[in-house]
C-alpha cells in the first residue's frame, strides 16, 4: 500500500511472476559460479580440455579475497594435499605467464628468524626438504632483503615460491579466459543451482555440469555442506604502506609467526618451541592469530599483514588497535620510527578446522569447491584440476 497525493491509502497493483519468460542461454559443458581464483581455475582447466564454459559472478568485477591478498604463491611451505596442489599450481602459474602474458615473478621468499627457536624450525625444515630451503646467515638475510632487520639471528630462502600482483592478475586472468572462449558473465545474481544448470535473476544457464566456487558464501547456497565442513569466515586486516627507506624488496617476506601458519613449518618438532616462545613474549600475536608477512607491489608499495579472526557472521566494526598492532611490529621489523599507510582493507575468506578444502558432489554433475585455509592463490590451480577430474568433468 502507498499514500496518494491527498494522504489517502491506495492499493498497489499485484506483481505477477507466473508465466514470466526468463531467457535461457545455450547449453554448455560447464557453468562455474564464482569468479575468484578457485572459479577461474576451474574455468581454465575446463576450457583447456576443450569444454565450453560459462562463469557467473554476482559482482561487476572481482572484488573478493582473490584481489585482497599478498599475491604470494607459497609453494615450499605447504604440507599434505596442499603441497601436492601447490606443486601443480606452481606449474600452472608459470604456464599462464608464458601463454597469457600474466606477470609471475620467481622471486622466492625470505624467512627472517629473530630467535634461536625460530632458527631451529628453519634448520629442521631445510634438512627435511632438500633443495627447497637455503639456510641464511644474518648478513645473507640483509643482502636479500635490502636492509638488516634488527635482531636477526639467521633465516632461510625458499627459491621456488612465486609472486603475482593480486589486484591486477585476477582481471588479467579474466581477460585471458574471455580471449580463449570462456563466457564471463558478471552482475549475475544466482538464485538456484541444479545439476543441469544455474538460474540467475536474468536467466537460465543450462549445463552438463556445474561447479560452485563461492568461497565462504557456500553457506548461502548449501548451508548443510557448510555445517558439515564447519566453514566459517576468516576476517583479516591488511594494509599497503610506502616502502621503508624507498627500498626494493624482491622476495616475499616471512617472519617467525609464519612458522606456525604453514603446514611445512608447523609440522616440525621445533615449531612447538616457537609457539611457546610467542605465547610468553608476545601473546597479542597469538591472540589475534597474526602472520607478520609482506610483499611489494609493482608500484613499490608494500602490502603488510595480517590478523585472523574467525566467525560465522562477521562483526561489522573494525578495531583500530589491530592496525596499530601490525604497524608497531612492522616498525620493529623494518627498524624505522614511522610507516606511511596508503590503503587499509578487510580480507574475508572461508576457513575450517576440519579440512583445508571443502569438496563435495551432492549429486552427479554438481561440484562444490572452496579453499578453506587461506591458500587459494597458492593451490587453487591444483585443487580445481583435482575437483574436476575426481568428479568426471574432465
Amino acid at each position: 500500500m502507498t499514500s496518494d497525493a491527498n494522504g489517502g491509502i491506495r492499493r498497489c497493483p499485484r506483481v505477477r511472476l507466473v508465466g514470466v519468460n526468463i531467457p535461457s542461454s545455450r547449453r554448455v559443458d560447464l557453468v562455474v559460479v564464482g569468479a575468484g581464483i578457485v572459479g577461474l581455475a576451474h574455468a581454465w582447466h575446463a576450457v583447456r580440455s576443450g569444454l565450453s564454459v560459462v562463469v557467473l559472478d554476482r559482482d561487476d568485477r572481482p572484488v573478493g579475497a582473490s584481489v585482497r591478498n599478498f599475491g604470494h604463491i607459497c609453494t615450499s611451505a605447504q604440507a599434505g594435499s596442499a603441497r601436492q596442489y601447490a606443486e601443480i599450481a606452481r606449474d600452472a602459474w608459470l604456464t599462464l605467464a608464458a601463454s597469457a602474458g600474466i606477470e609471475v615473478r620467481e622471486s622466492g621468499t625470505v624467512v627472517v628468524a629473530r630467535t634461536d627457536a625460530e632458527m631451529a624450525v628453519l634448520d629442521e625444515f631445510a634438512a627435511a626438504r632438500a633443495g627447497e630451503a637455503e639456510i641464511l646467515r644474518p648478513g645473507d638475510v640483509a643482502t636479500r632483503l635490502g636492509w638488516a632487520a634488527p635482531g636477526t639471528v639467521g633465516g632461510a630462502f625458499l627459491p621456488r615460491d612465486l609472486r603475482v600482483d593480486a589486484p591486477s592478475v585476477i582481471p588479467a586472468l579474466v581477460a585471458y579466459l574471455r580471449g580463449v572462449g570462456v563466457d564471463m558473465r558478471f552482475g549475475e545474481n544466482v538464485l538456484d543451482v541444479r545439476d543441469d544448470g544455474v538460474r540467475t535473476a536474468a536467466g537460465w544457464f543450462p549445463a552438463a555440469a556445474v561447479a560452485v566456487c563461492v568461497g565462504h558464501d557456500v553457506d548461502r547456497l548449501f548451508p548443510g555442506l557448510a555445517d558439515e565442513g564447519a566453514v566459517r569466515r576468516c576476517r583479516l586486516r591488511m594494509m599497503e604502506i610506502d616502502a621503508p627507506r624507498a627500498s626494493t624488496i624482491d622476495p616475499a617476506l616471512f617472519t617467525g609467526t609464519s612458522l606456525l601458519r604453514y603446514g611445512g613449518f608447523a609440522e616440525t618438532a621445533a615449531a612447538e618451541g616457537v609457539r611457546a616462545e610467542l605465547a610468553a613474549t608476545d601473546p597479542e600475536l597469538v591472540d589475534h592469530v597474526v602472520n607478520l608477512m609482506a610483499t611489494q607491489r609493482p608500484d613499490g608499495r608494500v602490502v603488510i599483514g595480517d590478523t585472523h579472526h574467525y566467525e560465522r557472521t562477521l562483526d561489522p566494526f573494525e578495531d583500530e588497535t589491530l592496525d596499530e598492532l601490525l604497524l608497531e611490529r612492522f616498525r620493529r621489523l623494518f627498524g624505522v620510527d614511522s610507516l606511511r599507510v596508503r590503503r587499509r582493507w578487510r580480507g574475508v575468506y572461508a576457513a575450517s578446522q576440519v579440512s583445508p578444502y571443502l569438496l563435495a558432489s551432492p549429486r552427479p554433475g554438481l561440484v562444490i569447491a572452496s579453499v578453506t585455509s587461506g591458500i587459494g592463490m597458492t593451490t587453487a590451480l591444483g585443487f580445481a584440476r583435482d575437483a574436476l577430474e575426481r568428479h568426471g568433468i574432465l
